[in-house]
């Protein structure tokens, strides 16, 4: 059975990773101490670990540094991704074809969380991480989500009101939330303009793939998204569209 320790030591090992991923530099065992906010017992144990299983090396003054083995596994694993592999290509081909950012999410308790990204070329742009996590009340690929579920299992996974509120625009109350989900169902796409973060607009469909439900969003800044709405909502149906007609469905690993 798992104990505290065993989840706090796991958490760990992933923080690990993202310390180096942040400072972009080798680390001595008092700097990973500090910075993971564990013990020097505990950080020296995790690292000790990590150098044996051949994921982090030593460096003069007693640095550390991660090998290349994770980020050959990562890439083997993204590789074989039994969802992306097929969707991957159609986000990206969305991203090409609105000329904005185009993430693909899926509802992760309370919140959607950022499978893929295909970020917009431009320089203006909007940009996310995969594994970031988003309001499902608030950005338009949680509003997606929702709308792909039935109205009596929003409550279970909405904050109590008054909701969040992220910018001057943000729905904050069910009510107006669920008349317009109403309506985005309806229609057939959902939105956040300035909702989230001002000055963004985006808008977003539901996806049922692999007996999954995820959400596509197309997201940009509001400069360019106005002039370009009814291209981008024609450019996000015809994908949909593509994806439920694909008759190839992943199936799980053995």
């Amino acid at each position: 059975m798992s104990t505290s320790t065993d989840i706090k030591n796991s958490r760990r090992t992933l923080d690990i990773y993202e310390v180096f991923a942040k400072v972009k530099r080798p680390q001595n065992l008092t700097e990973l101490s500090r910075l993971l906010g564990a013990p020097m017992s505990s950080c020296h144990h995790l690292v000790r670990t990590l150098e044996n299983g051949g994921y982090l090396y030593q460096l003069r003054g007693k640095a550390f540094y991660p090998t290349r083995r994770m980020l050959h596994n990562a890439e083997v694993i993204a590789g074989s991704d039994p969802v992306l592999s097929v969707l991957h290509p159609e986000i990206e081909a969305l991203r090409d074809s609105t000329g904005e950012s185009v993430i693909l999410g899926q509802q992760m308790e309370r919140q959607a969380m950022i499978l893929d990204v295909c970020e917009s070329q431009l320089s203006v742009r909007y940009t996310a991480r995969s594994g970031e996590l988003r309001e499902l009340h608030s950005s338009s690929i949680g509003k997606a989500l929702l709308g792909a579920m039935p109205d009596e299992h929003h409550q279970a996974l909405l904050p109590p009101e008054p909701y969040p509120s992220l910018t001057a625009r943000t729905i904050t109350t069910y009510a107006r939330l669920r008349a317009e989900l109403a309506a985005s169902r309806e229609r057939g796409w959902y939105s956040s303009f300035g909702e989230s973060v001002p000055e963004l607009h985006a808008i977003s469909a539901p996806i049922a793939f692999a007996g999954c439900t995820f959400a596509v969003s197309v997201a940009g800044p509001i400069t360019r998204f106005v002039e370009r709405l009814d291209h981008h909502i024609e450019a996000l149906a015809r994908m949909v569209d593509r994806v439920q007609q694909l008759e190839t469905t992943p199936e799980p690993g053995p």
